[in-house]
């Protein structure tokens, strides 16, 4: 019999309960019992549906209220000393202070380090382990929500993170080094307890999540694999053990995986497309179950079912069992289309949302199971949705075939980086030290109100203009009061930074409901590009030029770049991904030459998600790199050479990238620092980056309100690094999650401790030249 299985289920609830239930605990609106409460509710709705569905192993422990790998952090109490918490259970103020940090009964203690989930618009929060964790079973979520189905009379499968994946992904806390693979045998034994207490309540599988095995792995790690997996093997009652990797293929691993004494390997093959050739060249799995990820957990098209059996087919003899499977955790795409009543018929034909996908692993498991006779009925309709996509009109624009293919392939910005330098400074006359944000102000209740309102209809044009403009002057005025040199107009009319740029260029759709988790409690609602891009009018200059009009302080021109579009978007897998790109390019360049013809004489073009397109295997990271590069500077290859072009890049490790940062020619890269402190800068020194920075000296994930002390240490750290001319102080990332009292405070202290350093290396080293970036 061929079983169905997810991997995972968005855990947000249909309409975003989740949030909301969060933010009044955070806010001490709620109590911990009424968030519980709520998120009893939405796993109980997720359970249920599954199993009514049909789904044969549905996951549990999925659910969290902030990350999956903190609550691994949770459970197996690896709390970092500062939050001053003795070794016990952990409760849920500790929870959320290592995720957000807090100030609060007398403690000042940072959050932990966020970065991305592979390569996902996902940020999870990096376990910090030290030679002295004390590592220990602290929490009992995986039992109780275990025990929690199993009242409603689902009998599911518990999901835990992998432990090498665990220590694979940590850092080293308190600063000096440590070996995480030795620490792995004492996390491997609370695995153990873990394991064996799932077994004893009755649990028949145990779902272990290894994504790290589809990137490069060293024999010792290989190694450490097999010695963690032979003690969980060992025991006593433990249920079967299901070890399940996604986002690639699992390369070098596949040998290792088939000795495994674990009783299921799950394989991605949707973006592990090569797993399908592993199993054929190099044997079966034996005696294993196979789950077969054929369903896409990372997009939204809709599966093709014809040839997701005749794969599976191919699979058959693979394993003593098959699983049919998504590919990963479907925490990545939205919950339910059938919420988008808005959206074109036409596109929606073309879609599958958690819901629907989970439909999709069924019907695969019933046709496999019992003959494609008894899903003839979804097969005819599925087959049809794909010729119709593959006909439709809509997804090409000869205009825009024929500009890219104009290109000379040598697109860039003219002026070398000296020259360019030393005529922004003459322009701009800022000082040492110039300070600046991200971009995005704090979205008020009244914001975004306003926004929802002339969305419906419900407010004029007219009316929803100075709405927007008296958030811009309030946001331009506070800017000057506080001091900052280069400002920004806020954003107040921006959803998102992908999503706002989506909705005014062609070939994008937007979702109503399609909201999917990106950290804790921020959401994002990613458009679906379903077809070739162009810009039919400008986007931001209406706004950006009224800012500039009401100061006489550069204001920036704020853009999302054009890899960062592509990849928070949902996006067409009918041509190379690099081709789409291109056109994303040719629409930001037509808006900066707008901006420029204005007399906006700084830009920036954010490129936040440069790092996380990284292919899980660095064969092929010169091939993305080269197309990613290449499309930026055609984005800007209008920029002028007296216009400051700047760049942001956040939640990444920069030295993977730091020649792809340099290759870009942007005149001053602003980059995530905070959570990290400045050790991220040692890769920009290493490689002799000579461009302006802007190390973010403000967490602003966090509620947290820094001193201006502590960030004038930031700053200090940075001038150690890389020395004090062109550095720029600003926050981490944009503002928008903010509220305005930390906003104001943090800012304040900001511009105070860029006063400090300005006084310090005057006296130091003689600096007092108005300096905009560079270091030469």
């Amino acid at each position: 019999m061929v079983h169905s299985n997810v991997s995972g289920f968005p855990r947000i609830g249909d309409r975003r309960e989740l949030k909301a239930a969060t933010e009044r605990y955070w806010n001490g609106e709620a109590s911990e019992d009424e968030l519980g409460q709520v998120a009893s509710d939405i796993r109980r709705r997720n359970w249920t549906f599954m199993r009514d569905a049909g789904v044969d192993l549905v996951p549990s422990n999925d659910f969290s209220l902030y990350d999956q790998v903190l609550d691994a952090v949770a459970l197996v109490g690896a709390v970092p000393p500062r939050y001053g918490v003795a070794p016990g259970p952990v409760d849920l103020d500790t929870y959320f202070a290592m995720a957000r940090g807090t100030q609060s009964a007398g403690l000042d203690a940072t959050a932990m380090e966020m970065t991305k989930w592979f390569d996902s618009n996902y940020h999870y929060i990096v376990p910090e382990l030290t030679a002295d964790t004390e590592l220990r079973l602290s929490s009992s979520k995986p039992f109780d929500e275990h025990a929690e189905a199993r009242a409603l009379g689902v009998d599911t499968v518990p999901v835990l993170i992998g432990p090498l994946t665990m220590v694979i992904l940590a850092r080293s806390g308190g600063g000096g080094g440590v070996d995480r693979l030795a620490l792995l045998d004492r996390l491997v034994e609370v695995y153990a307890e873990i394991v064996g207490r799932l077994g004893r309540q009755g649990a028949g599988w145990v779902q272990l999540d290894e994504p790290v095995l589809v990137g490069d792995r060293t024999p010792d790690e290989l190694d450490a694999l097999r010695t963690a997996y032979r003690r969980l093997a060992d025991v006593s009652g433990r249920p079967r053990m299901a070890l399940k990797t996604y986002f690639g293929d699992v390369g070098a691993a596949y040998p290792v995986l088939r000795e495994l004494p674990v009783d299921g390997i799950g394989l991605d093959f949707v973006r592990g497309p090569r797993n399908a050739e592993l199993v054929r060249q190099l044997g079966g799995l034996g005696t294993k179950t196979l789950f077969a990820g054929v369903v896409d957990g990372r997009g939204v098209w809709i599966n093709d079912l014809r040839s997701s059996l005749e794969g599976l087919h191919r699979l058959g003899d693979a394993a003593a069992d098959l699983v049919v499977s998504t590919s990963c955790s479907l925490q990545h795409v939205p919950v339910d289309l059938d919420a988008e009543t808005g959206l074109d018929p036409e596109i929606r034909s073309w879609l599958a949302f958690a819901r629907q996908k989970v439909r999709e692993v069924v019907v695969l498991a019933r046709a496999l199971d019992h003959g494609v006779e008894a899903v003839a009925t979804e097969l005819a309709a599925n087959e049809e949705a794909l010729r119709r996509r593959r006909q439709s009109p809509r997804a090409v624009d000869a205009g825009v075939r024929e500009r890219l293919a104009s290109l000379t392939g040598g697109e860039g910005r003219t002026g070398d980086y000296p020259s360019r330098r030393q005529l922004q400074r003459r322009i701009l006359e800022l000082p040492p030290f110039p300070t600046t944000t991200i971009g995005s102000f704090p979205q008020t209740r009244e914001v975004r109100r306003a926004r929802a309102a002339h969305r419906r209809g419900e407010l004029s044009d007219a009316a929803y203009e100075r709405e927007m403009r008296d958030a811009i002057e309030g946001v331009i005025r506070f800017q000057e009061e506080a001091g900052l040199d280069v400002l920004v107009h806020g954003e107040p009319e921006r959803n998102d930074m992908v999503q706002y740029f989506a909705e005014q260029l062609n070939g994008f759709a937007a979702t109503e409901h399609g909201w999917v988790q990106s950290y804790g409690s921020r959401y994002v609602r990613p458009p679906i590009l379903y077809g070739d891009v162009s810009r039919p009018a400008p986007m931001t200059l209406r706004w950006t030029t009224y800012a500039q009009s009401l100061t006489d302080r550069p204001v920036k021109g704020m853009l999302t770049g054009p890899v960062t579009m592509l990849l928070w978007s949902f996006v067409r897998d009918d041509q190379p991904l690099a081709d789409t790109c291109r056109q994303l390019a040719l629409a930001v360049r037509d808006e900066i030459a707008d901006l420029q013809d204005a007399g906006i004489r700084v830009v920036q073009v954010d490129e936040a998600a440069l790092r996380e397109g990284l292919p899980a295997r660095r064969e092929a990271w010169p091939e993305y790199l080269a197309w990613a590069v290449e499309c930026f500077r055609l984005a800007t290859s209008g920029v002028r050479d007296g216009t400051v072009l700047q760049t942001h890049v956040c939640y990444s490790e920069f030295g993977d990238i730091v020649e792809a940062i340099d290759d870009l020619d942007a005149d001053v890269a602003l980059l995530w620092c905070a959570r990290a402190g400045m050790r991220l800068l040692d890769d920009l020194r290493a490689h002799g980056y000579v461009r302006g920075v802007g190390p973010g000296v403000w967490d602003i994930h966090s509620p947290r309100v820094p001193s201006a002390e502590e960030m004038a240490d930031e700053i200090r750290a940075a001038v150690e690094r890389l020395g004090p001319d062109g550095l720029w102080v600003n926050p981490d990332c944009g503002l928008k999650t903010r509220g305005w009292d930390e906003t104001r405070a943090s800012l304040r202290n900001m511009v105070q401790a860029a006063h400090v350093l300005r006084e310090e290396t005057r006296q130091r080293y003689g600096v007092g030249e108005p300096s905009v970036t560079g270091r030469g």
